[in-house]
């Protein structure tokens, strides 16, 4: 069995708010079998009631539910936490895939999906929130502490999603380099993120706003972005 945890470390724990019973015991057996743990809601008020109970390592969660959505939860937990955060759902339009990601998610998958790919894309997820690194990156006034995942802007801390993190990281890991949105997708999400390209605009448009006027991101219109002490754009 392919793990993300050692022996001596608790397995991550995943919730999953799916109504869909079969679709459900497809996933829990997939991510279970992946070494993780799963706690399993049908409604948005129990998943609700589980994250107030205990923290979670990362939500995967439907869009349509009988009681509301997970666009709702992912609502929530956005204005308290930064844990991770999958949307499921059966729609697959472009204003659902966006709404999601500028809520916060980090990710956005699209019934049906296979279960291979969903373990794919909560794995890839989850190291973006642990992976090991422990260098400083500086640039114009922000200070990325890989080793600490903590980011200051002008002295002030500024709370980023994992994605979020890795998205900035990588950009001021390489100031002045302009990388393309296709680049960005393959280095940061490792695949083809959905909603392809706008899902690089929607995050960059994340941190420019968190981070404020000083953000150190330069568009570079016709290419992509880069990472830069001065904010603005360039033809």
């Amino acid at each position: 069995m392919d793990s993300l945890q050692g022996h001596s470390v608790p397995p991550p724990r995943i919730l999953l708010l799916e109504d869909d019973p079969a679709i459900a015991r497809t996933v829990i057996y997939a991510l279970e079998r992946s070494g993780l743990q799963v706690t399993h809601c049908l409604l948005v008020r129990d998943a609700l009631q589980q994250l107030a109970l205990r923290p979670h390592d990362l939500l995967v969660l439907d869009v349509g539910l009988p009681d509301g959505s997970g666009l709702d939860v992912c609502r929530q937990v956005r204005a308290q936490a930064a844990t991770p955060v999958l949307m499921l759902s059966a729609h697959g339009e472009e204003i659902d895939r966006v709404l999601g990601l500028e809520l916060g998610a980090d990710d956005y998958v699209t019934k049906p999906f296979s279960p291979r790919e969903l373990v794919a894309r909560v794995r890839a997820v989850l190291r973006r929130g642990t992976a090991p690194a422990t260098a400083v990156l500086e640039l114009g006034e922000v200070r990325l502490d890989r080793e600490r995942r903590t980011v200051h802007c002008g002295g002030t801390p500024v709370d980023l999603t994992p994605t979020e993190f890795a998205l900035l990281a990588h950009l001021i890991a390489h100031p002045a380099r302009v990388f393309t949105r296709e680049e960005l997708l393959g280095s940061v999400w490792g695949y083809h993120a959905a909603g392809g390209t706008r899902t690089v605009d929607v995050h960059i448009a994340q941190l420019r706003a968190k981070l404020g006027p000083t953000a150190p991101l330069r568009t570079v219109r016709g290419v992509g972005y880069a990472g830069s002490p001065a904010a603005g754009s360039a033809t």
